[in-house]
């Protein structure tokens, strides 16, 4: 998975918690201008994320508005909204996606994304 993120000079942390079919829970980290990705909880994390693997992948590729998921209670946002809202901006400034961290973290990663 390749992400530029050496330009985010804040510490930035948020845990997916992903319901449904393809339950997990996964971290991902911004950290002194690296990427780190851990398939746990992060408990010292700066937000949280709650939704079904179908809406993050949305999210992700641009077909849902976060703002929206959360209007239509798709997507559960706790914790720091300021930094929440930074991952939109690292979503669509193109710097990762989501879509590499679901499709190597999902535990039925293979039945769910074949599905597409």
């Amino acid at each position: 998975m390749e992400a530029d993120v050496s330009d985010v000079t804040e510490h930035l942390a948020y845990q997916f918690n992903i319901t449904g079919e393809a339950e997990g829970i996964f971290y991902v980290e911004v950290k002194e201008g690296k990427l780190y990705v851990e398939p746990y909880e992060y408990f010292d994390r700066d937000a949280m994320f709650t939704a079904k693997a179908e809406t993050l992948m949305k999210i992700a590729s641009g077909e849902q508005d976060p703002i929206l998921a959360v209007t239509l209670q798709k997507l559960k946002v706790e914790g720091n909204i300021d930094k929440a809202l930074k991952l939109k901006d690292l979503i669509e400034s193109k710097k990762f996606c989501i879509c590499h961290f679901l499709s190597s973290l999902l535990p039925f990663r293979q039945s769910f994304f074949d599905k597409k």
